[in-house]
């Protein structure tokens, strides 16, 4: 395999002998659900984020910032801190998004998501 950075975690999630391994590094699981959060109705962003403007110009990394995950014997935790669009119902945003985020990492990797907490960390104001 390439190369990783040192403090780069990777879970193996399919080992087969006779072809090889699949490894998905952290970094991929928590841009999975730094990506699966920004898409609910009434996540403005991720907290520390840039806009999603501009994450398609600088690259996919800065989505995981406001994700912290920890995966233990194949189970993810994950810590989202979320900025909210001001109006918008905390419970049912909230709710959306562990939905959203669960679904995603769990389609995507086949990981088991243990859980998903959420931190609310600012509120957009509108501005007209």
């Amino acid at each position: 395999m390439a190369k990783e950075h040192e403090n780069t975690k990777n879970y193996s999630i399919h080992d087969d002998r006779m072809i090889g391994e699949v490894q998905i590094a952290d970094e991929v699981v928590a841009i999975i659900a730094g990506l699966a959060a920004t898409e609910v109705k009434g996540v403005a962003s991720m907290y520390g984020n840039i806009t999603n403007e501009l994450v398609a110009k600088l690259g996919m990394k800065n989505l995981s910032k406001g994700v912290k995950i920890q995966v233990v014997d194949g189970k993810v935790s994950v810590d989202l801190a979320i900025n909210m669009e001001y109006g918008y119902n905390i419970p049912e945003v909230t709710s959306a998004v562990q939905e959203r985020v669960k679904s995603a990492i769990e389609t995507m990797t086949a990981l088991d998501v243990e859980d998903v907490n959420i931190r609310i960390a600012g509120v957009n104001l509108e501005e007209e």
